[in-house]
């Protein structure tokens, strides 16, 4: 098994061919963002997707075929993800797609994708990537509208009413806020201040007290991912506002808790995968074997701590192979047929159940309430 490595500059574009053209059969292509603003996100992802294909590879591929993964780096820029998307297509000849780190980027795919008919598999969380259901894609992470119905679930618990809202006004954040607006008159709460801040802002203070300011706040909620909540969190922590702070599933890694600082992140709440709290899941939890087995493959490989970011490339290409294998073909329509098909499937971010009707296939159950406690993930619930 040959392994070759090509480079351009600028567009940090990264060929990687597992097996090599002639000998694999099963072509799998992937845009990731593993440079730029959401190298967080895509870093790990990007490292994901090539240890599982040598794992696979290692063990004789699938139904015997070896996987030949051409990855490209698009660094965040939903125009390259077009035109990579269109090379992996044309030019590459893959039987089907994994990436789309962000929504900008996973919107650009899925229009190249959705024409051509090659299944997709995106790895962001905004809804309007598979609601209304597209035939050929699919997507791993949970939705922001479901990170908004899990906090506001929370919120009731304990009896908030009134929250401050502050938000991105990135991709993400901008449709998640979207989201928690149109869904949280279902849980009695009502947002009484609403500000938001550019990815790029250095400083939301100003923001931030007026929320503060605002009568009869008791909880703040942050949707946002990048560097954007982590400045929230420092500023929250320095004008001592004192109310509970929520932020999105955009975050829930480890990196987020340095980024913030251990003393600021302390007493944050978010909803997250098992992935996070690998060590706190009960034996009988499906996911266990499966997060376990991930959280030790990747740490020993890179040396250092798993995100629930890569968690959703480990998925992704989990359900993929899952679907070539049982339907028996590598044509783009028989794999797209299959993953419609994906029940009971045990993931690092949930259990899977797709139909025709639903492209995620989780629900609510698959997020777990996190709070941050003395630097660490605890398990709310």
């Amino acid at each position: 098994m040959k392994k070759t490595l090509t480079t351009t500059v600028p567009a940090a574009l990264i060929a990687l061919g597992l097996a090599t053209a002639a000998c694999a059969e099963i072509k799998v292509g992937a845009s990731i963002s593993a440079t730029g603003p959401a190298a967080f996100l895509g870093d790990p992802e990007a490292k994901t997707l090539e240890m599982l294909v040598e794992q696979l590879n290692a063990k004789g591929g699938i139904n015997g075929e070896e996987v030949a993964l051409v990855l490209y780096d698009d660094g965040g820029d939903a125009n390259k993800a077009r035109t990579f998307a269109t090379r992996l297509i044309e030019d590459d000849e893959v039987q089907a797609i994994i990436g789309g780190t962000t929504t900008g980027t996973s919107m650009s795919i899925l229009s190249v994708a959705e024409d051509a008919e090659i299944p997709f598999i995106s790895l962001a969380g905004a809804i309007d990537i598979i609601q209304p259901v597209k035939p050929y894609t699919f997507k791993t992470p949970h939705t922001d509208r479901m990170a908004c119905q899990k906090i506001f679930e929370d919120m009731k618990k304990q009896g908030i009413t009134k929250i401050g809202l502050i938000s991105g006004t990135d991709g993400f954040g901008a449709s998640m806020q979207a989201q928690c607006k149109d869904v949280i008159g279902e849980y009695g709460i009502e947002i009484v201040a609403d500000e938001t801040y550019d990815p790029k802002d250095a400083d939301m203070t100003a923001q931030l007290t007026k929320i503060k300011n605002a009568a009869g706040v008791q909880a703040v909620l942050n949707p946002g991912f990048g560097q954007g909540p982590s400045i929230v969190t420092r500023n929250y922590k320095q004008l001592a506002i004192g109310l509970p702070l929520y932020q999105s599933h955009g975050v829930a890694s480890d990196g987020f808790i340095e980024l913030a600082g251990k003393d600021a992140a302390e007493g944050v709440r978010l909803p997250g995968t098992a992935l996070l709290v690998a060590g706190l899941l009960a034996d009988g939890d499906a996911q266990k074997p499966v997060v376990a087995a991930y959280k030790e493959a990747f740490e020993a490989k890179y040396k250092v701590p798993v995100s629930t970011f890569g968690g959703y490339a480990h998925d992704g290409f989990a359900l993929l192979v899952d679907a070539i294998t049982r339907a028996g073909s590598t044509e783009p329509e028989a794999i797209r047929d299959a993953l419609e098909t994906v029940s009971g499937l045990a993931g690092t971010t949930g259990i899977y159940t797709m139909s025709p009707e639903n492209h995620l296939g989780l629900d609510l159950t698959a997020f777990r309430m996190l709070e941050i406690k003395d630097g660490d993930w605890t398990i709310v619930e």
